[in-house]
């Protein structure tokens, strides 16, 4: 009986760990749900809310106009998107169909939802566009209030080409601008996160921005000491691509006082172990996973 009440004692300690530790956990939905939605979309944003996320990854580029657009790319992507009559983009023909270029109203013509996604060949289909961030941030805020959700953290990545300057995105200063002109319109600079791997957007961010968190991506191996010393400053976040990370980066990050995020984890196994070596949250196409965890 003592032995069976000690087991029971043992599996609800366990239980109500794991559920703290899922409170504390940052799970953010990249771009949306890309796994199950079509990415950067208002549909998937939507969808990530539903599943309980905390924060809502999305991708930012700059449209002709100037006009702040949810994309991965600063181009249209052959693998999911549709020519406004409806034909397909080839890969060799991708980078000609730059929104750089391109006003917002040529831009929304684009599908960018019907085409089967061959990496994420689960996601739902239907005719989608790159929606702006303003009508997305006033999309989400309505639908949490309208449904009594928590309202999510933004975290926004300007999305840029090396030695793109003035031909795929605007200069590092005038891309900061335009989304933090947007930030402060919709008041929500205490729930936003500036993400990149173009640090000289950070360096920016933080100079003119201070309050702003930030978050640095890095998807090479090399010393996060040395990472910092380039960026300058400490960002909020570090966020590396998950096969770069392991204990000793996660306890350095830690001893700076700086949060560590991977990118992408994408398997409820890959999500445990990250939770084990302490990992601040996780960027994940499939949100949906967190609610398998137990």
């Amino acid at each position: 009986m003592l032995k069976r009440l000690l087991t029971l004692s043992t599996i609800i300690l366990c239980s109500i760990q794991v559920s703290a530790q899922k409170q504390k956990f940052d799970v953010q939905g990249k771009a949306g749900a890309r796994g199950i939605m079509p990415e950067n979309t208002i549909e998937g944003m939507l969808k990530a809310l539903d599943l309980g996320v905390n924060t809502l990854e999305m991708d930012a580029v700059i449209s002709k106009d100037k006009q702040v657009v949810l994309s991965q790319e600063p181009y249209f992507n052959n693998e999911i998107s549709l020519m406004p009559n409806g034909k397909a983009i080839s890969f060799k023909d991708q980078k000609k169909y730059n929104i750089y270029k391109m006003d917002y109203d040529e831009v929304k013509k684009f599908d960018v939802g019907s085409k089967v996604h061959a990496r994420f060949p689960g996601q739902m289909k239907f005719k989608a566009y790159k929606p702006l961030l303003t009508e997305t941030i006033d999309a989400v805020e309505a639908y949490a209030k309208e449904h009594k959700l928590t309202k999510p953290v933004y975290s926004i990545e300007t999305k840029t080409i090396k030695n793109g300057d003035n031909e795929f995105q605007p200069e590092p200063a005038e891309f900061v601008d335009l989304i933090m002109d947007i930030v402060n319109a919709k008041k929500i600079s205490k729930r936003v996160i500036i993400q990149s791997f173009d640090m000289r957007t950070l360096q920016y961010l933080h100079e003119k921005y201070p309050k702003i968190q930030t978050s640095l991506l890095i998807d090479e191996k090399e010393p996060f000491e040395d990472y910092i010393d380039k960026l300058g400053f400490k960002p909020t976040i570090y966020s590396p691509y998950s096969v770069l990370v392991g204990k000793g980066l996660v306890d350095r990050c830690h001893e700076m006082g700086v949060k560590i995020i991977p990118w992408t984890v994408n398997t409820l196994k890959e999500i445990k172990y990250f939770m084990s070596l302490g990992v601040d949250g996780v960027i994940t196409d499939y949100p949906n996973l967190m609610g398998q965890l137990k």
